[in-house]
This record gives C-alpha cells, sequence and structure tokens, in this order.
C-alpha cells in the first residue's frame, strides 16, 4: 500500500471493502480531504444513480448510506452548502424515487435539499458542432460528487460514472441521446460537466441491468478524480476491454480523461476479505438476439429485455418467431415483425407504452406463441 497524499491525484483510484457503506465512504473522504478544496461558501452537488424508483437493496440505485457517509463527514467539516440532485430516467418520476430510495427522510434529517432536475428549466451549449441541452441547476455546481452504482446496461454494457451524467439533461435530450447513439453525446457532455471527486457505490449493483432485480454483492466502494480512469477500472472488474464500451474511449480522446490504467496507482486501503470476482452474465447478449433497435430509450428497451427473460424462464421464448422492433425512428413506418412502445404505433403488431411495462410485453408476447 503506497503512502496516503492529502489530494487523492487524478491517477489515484482508491478502493475500500466492508459492509458498512456509511462508515467505509467516510474512511475513503479521510484520505481524499475534498475540504481542502472547498469551502463554507462552496454549494457542493451530490449526483447519485436514481434511475428508478427501486431500493439500492435491487442493485439499481445508490445507496442512502452512502449519501449520508458524505453528507455527515461534509458537516463535520463546516460544508453545509450540499444539494442532492437527480433526473429518474423517462417514465419515472423523480419525486417518487427520491422517495422510494430513502433520499426523503436523507433531506429530512440533514436539511439537505433534493433538487428534481426533471423539473428544472435548461440551457443548450454547444460544443464539436454537437448541442446539449442541460439542466441550469446542474451548471450552478461548485463541487460536483458523482455517486454512481457500479452495474450494468442493457445498451451500453456498463453505467457508472460517465454516464451518470446524463441524469443533469432534461428529459427530452434524454431521448436525443439515443437518437445520436448514446455514446458520443455521452463523452461530450461530460466535457461540458466537470466531475470534482466520483464516488462509486460498489456495494450490491446489478450487473447485467441497469433497473436492478439481480443485485451482485460486491462490498466495496471506489473513489476517483478522473471519471473516464474510473469507468476504465469498473470496466476491468466487471471484464469488459474499453472497445467494449465506446463512450470511455471517446471520452478519454476529446480529453475528459486517461483510460490508462497501466500508468493508475489503484490504491486499497483494506483487504478483500472475499468479494466476489465481477461478472456480468451476457445474458443481455443473447436476448438481445431477438431485437432489432433504432435509437431505443433505456427504460423502453430495459423493459423489452426483463420480458424476454420473463419469457425465457417460463420456456417460451425459443418459440418466438418474429423479430421485436423498438426505438424511436421506428416511429411512422410499418414491418412484419411485432413493435414495442409507442413509436411503433404504425405496426400492425405492437405494445403500446412510453415505456411499454415488461408485464404488458410479457402478455402480448405469450399470445404469438
Amino acid at each position: 500500500m503506497k503512502e496516503m497524499m492529502h489530494v487523492i491525484g487524478k491517477n489515484e483510484i482508491y478502493v475500500i471493502y466492508g459492509d458498512n457503506p456509511k462508515q467505509m465512504v467516510k474512511e475513503l473522504l479521510e484520505v481524499i480531504k475534498p475540504e481542502e478544496e472547498t469551502d463554507k461558501n462552496t454549494l457542493i452537488g451530490i449526483k447519485p444513480n436514481l434511475v428508478v424508483a427501486k431500493p439500492s437493496g435491487s442493485g439499481a440505485t445508490t445507496s442512502p448510506e452512502i449519501v449520508a457517509g458524505v453528507i455527515e463527514y461534509l458537516k463535520s467539516k463546516g460544508r453545509d452548502k450540499i444539494v442532492i440532485m437527480e433526473s429518474s430516467w423517462v417514465g419515472e418520476r423523480t419525486s417518487e424515487a427520491f422517495k422510494v430510495c430513502g433520499y426523503e427522510n436523507l433531506s429530512k434529517k440533514y436539511n439537505v435539499p433534493l433538487i428534481d432536475l426533471q423539473k428544472d428549466t435548461y440551457k443548450a451549449y454547444e460544443i464539436n458542432g454537437l448541442r446539449i441541452n442541460i439542466c441550469d441547476y446542474a451548471t450552478k455546481i461548485d463541487y460536483l460528487i458523482n455517486i454512481p452504482v457500479l452495474k450494468g446496461h442493457c445498451q451500453t454494457n456498463m453505467t457508472c460514472a460517465l454516464k451518470n451524467m446524463k441524469g443533469c439533461i432534461p428529459n427530452s435530450e434524454k431521448r436525443k441521446f439515443h437518437t445520436l447513439g448514446l455514446h458520443k453525446p455521452i463523452a461530450y457532455l461530460n466535457k461540458l460537466i466537470k466531475q470534482n471527486l466520483i464516488i462509486v457505490d460498489g456495494m450490491n449493483g446489478d450487473l447485467n441491468f441497469e433497473e436492478g432485480g439481480n443485485p451482485v454483492q460486491m462490498n466495496r466502494i471506489i473513489a476517483g478524480r478522473d471519471p473516464v480512469l474510473t469507468d476504465a477500472y469498473a470496466a476491468h472488474l466487471m471484464g469488459f476491454s474499453i472497445e467494449e464500451i465506446p463512450y470511455v474511449g471517446m471520452a478519454e480522446r476529446i480529453g475528459v480523461g486517461t483510460a490508462d490504467l497501466l500508468n493508475a496507482d489503484i490504491v486499497e486501503l483494506n483487504k478483500d476479505n472475499g468479494s466476489r470476482k465481477l461478472a456480468p452474465s451476457r445474458k443481455v447478449q443473447q436476448l438481445s438476439r431477438h431485437i432489432v433497435e433504432d435509437s431505443a430509450c433505456s427504460a423502453c428497451y430495459g423493459s423489452l429485455i426483463y420480458a424476454l427473460e420473463r419469457l425465457d424462464e417460463k420456456g417460451l421464448l425459443g418459440k418466438l418467431n418474429e423479430k421485436l422492433y423498438i426505438g424511436q425512428n421506428f416511429k411512422n413506418k410499418r414491418h412484419d415483425g411485432v413493435g414495442i412502445g409507442s413509436c411503433t404505433s404504425g405496426f400492425d403488431k405492437w405494445v403500446k407504452g412510453c415505456p411499454p411495462k415488461a408485464r404488458d410485453i410479457v402478455e402480448y408476447l405469450e399470445s404469438l406463441v
């Protein structure tokens, strides 16, 4: 173990293992010392991942215990100007996620405002010919602490630090990101929004699905200052190459950070006593062979993946002979297969909803086999 520094460097990744997330994150912050980069007037924004209204035990959302530990540490150093900000995915109300995920209680206990970015105003920013709308409150933050969950994603393989910034844009922009293929706009968004500190919730993420349901006990918290390096490390843990998560390499090429793990300092504050090796099942890739996707939103695509998994469990997936079409670019088009979601309303056979419910998709597809 290397000698501790007062301020964590850009090329350093810190890892701590255990089963008490509040205490673990406080120990990390004692090493990182964010108070040395802030003062009493600094507006500190905490950005968790509350993509859906599901408790952190589902593997989908940031543990409120980690956020509580961050708040308690900051307040102990006289840093009281703190807000928690988030925007859940399209089709989910952030206010409901705040409640279900335990953040309403956090807000009341610590007197920390909850900022629902779905209700925020926004402005357009241009970078390299790409226009990106960003919520106004996200641009007011002086010091941004990003607290993503280490987990899988059905369209990008993994979501961690870089992709979590997608919660700082309005719903209309989220839809546009999908029409642009996700990877490029995610990379450029991180050129516009600076993360000062990343604290990754690696306690029990779902390594296959971003909306949880199959949590894997990992018992670790990871911290860094470079979101590209943090994501490169997360990808390494999950067994992915950088090439399998294109936005990481794109972000590196435009100067957001470095993905060079060979020259990174990985500092473990304690020993890993049996945390399992992280390995997604690659089930999503298998299920996606039934799908023709073109600019689908994550919520819609996630519902379809879940529905296909349910069909597979029932032994019915192999009997499905028709392709499933999903995505915004199927609006006003017709195909011989089955459309999923409101964007495919021009199809003869389609499942309603924006996003559709997994249960409705299952029931409709069961009627076809």
